[in-house]
């Protein structure tokens, strides 16, 4: 039976009134990433969104970014290789007092944004943000785009990893995903969309703009929490998944 986890971007905003669809968009999925305060989140939203994750029983990962308020992460920035290790393991240690506060446990680490991206095709950052995650704690998994040079530093210095694909994203030939600024980059229609999520997770392809099949490795698909109809694709998702008879559950 094929398998798969289902993680989204949680506590992407600033005091405890505004969660958005946070603690219903977690009813459809197994995994959540926790923003820790550089790009999004404050001390409030994290430790609120903690709770929630509890609550709810979905794996709790850090969800470190770029120090980038204004630009919501998404802006890359260039750091050295002590830089991106120290802002990892800071923010890592920061939802990890909330989590261990509020008597949880903490699965893994997902970057965010731009600093993701980068880490994708860049060795040293790769690298850099694989050693942060394995010397807080080499117990967990770390998140990366398949395919990527992240993926594989976290293989190479001991890490467990988890191969991440994207519902409503394009791909390109060599399986990387179509910049966000580029024509087709985004796919709206729903149904195209968990299409696309079935065919990654049954055959192990991804259809490129080009309409090319190429191979990829889906253990994690991201589902975006902040669109206007991100709870109700979430549903559709993970319905779509159950009647496939696909197996939904953390990595962890």
């Amino acid at each position: 039976m094929a398998r798969i986890d289902l993680n989204g971007d949680m506590g992407e905003s600033f005091g405890v009134y505004r969660l958005g669809n946070d603690e219903a968009m977690m009813d459809y999925l197994t995994s959540v990433n926790i923003a820790c305060g550089f790009h999004a989140g404050d001390p409030l939203v994290m430790r609120k969104t903690v709770q929630m994750a509890i609550k709810k029983g979905v794996a709790i990962g850090a969800h470190p970014g770029f120090p980038d308020l204004f630009g919501f992460g998404r802006r890359a920035m260039s750091i050295t290789r002590e830089e991106a290790y120290a802002y990892v393991v800071y923010q890592i240690g920061a939802l990890l007092a909330f989590v261990r506060a509020e008597g949880g446990k903490m699965t893994h680490v997902k970057p965010h944004g731009a600093l993701y991206n980068l880490a994708a095709k860049d060795v040293s950052l790769a690298e850099a943000i694989a050693q942060a995650v394995y010397d807080v704690d080499p117990t967990l998994i770390l998140y990366g785009l398949a395919g990527s040079q992240l993926i594989a530093a976290g293989k190479k210095v001991g890490l467990r990893t988890a191969s991440e694909v994207f519902a409503d994203r394009t791909y390109q030939r060599d399986g990387s995903l179509t910049p966000r600024n580029a024509p087709q980059s985004l796919i709206t229609d729903e149904q195209e969309a968990v299409a696309q999520v079935i065919k990654m997770v049954n055959e192990g392809y991804v259809r490129t703009l080009e309409g090319i099949d190429v191979p990829i490795e889906a253990e994690t698909v991201c589902i975006h929490g902040d669109g206007p109809n991100a709870l109700a694709f979430a549903k559709t998702l993970y319905e779509a998944l159950q009647q496939e008879g696909i197996d939904i559950r953390s990595l962890a």
